[in-house]
């Protein structure tokens, strides 16, 4: 009914609150079914998880950029968003109001997605006990390897892939 990355991003997202892993998961997911597509959903729930990355170790001007992005996204998709189980209206209204706290520099609070539908809620209860996690706790603010996790993962895949697409880039521009 859903894909397995959405309820694993779900998962991340209220369990252990790894915004990173949320990222990385969708943006796996992404690249697979949506790839080049930046105005994606995938790509706003992304941003949004992105965001709370961020907020949550105080940049604020990175929290700003990525969840005005990732709004900007959301809105469009309103109807996809619900057929995701969530409550599209209220997301929207929430994450406008966190956009106008991390504007103002306030600080971060766990955010908990509007999930609208009673078995996806139950799946993700379900998957999030199976992995040890406790759904809806909040962040770990004290947790520095999850709050600074950018800092300690393997960038050899990111970097390859870089490197990869400017030179992709660089014998396009050549043969022009």
């Amino acid at each position: 009914m859903y894909p397995d990355e959405y309820i694993q991003f779900l998962i991340h997202f209220h369990g252990d609150r790894d915004y990173f892993e949320c990222h990385e998961i969708l943006e796996e997911y992404w690249k697979n079914t949506d790839k080049n597509n930046k105005h994606s959903l995938w790509v706003g729930l992304i941003l949004m998880a992105v965001s709370q990355y961020h907020h949550r170790r105080k940049n604020f001007k990175g929290a700003k950029r990525t969840l005005g992005k990732g709004l900007s996204i959301l809105e469009d998709h309103e109807a996809k968003l619900e057929k995701l189980g969530l409550d599209a209206a209220r997301l929207i209204t929430d994450l406008k109001e966190r956009l106008h706290l991390i504007h103002k520099g306030g600080n971060y609070t766990s955010y908990y997605l509007p999930i609208r539908d009673p078995l996806l809620q139950e799946i993700c209860l379900k998957l999030c006990t199976e992995h040890g996690f406790s759904w809806s706790n909040g962040s770990n603010l004290m947790d520095e390897d999850l709050v600074h996790r950018h800092k300690t993962r393997d960038r050899s895949m990111v970097i390859k892939e870089r490197l990869e697409a400017l030179e992709k880039t660089k014998i396009r521009k050549r043969q022009e």
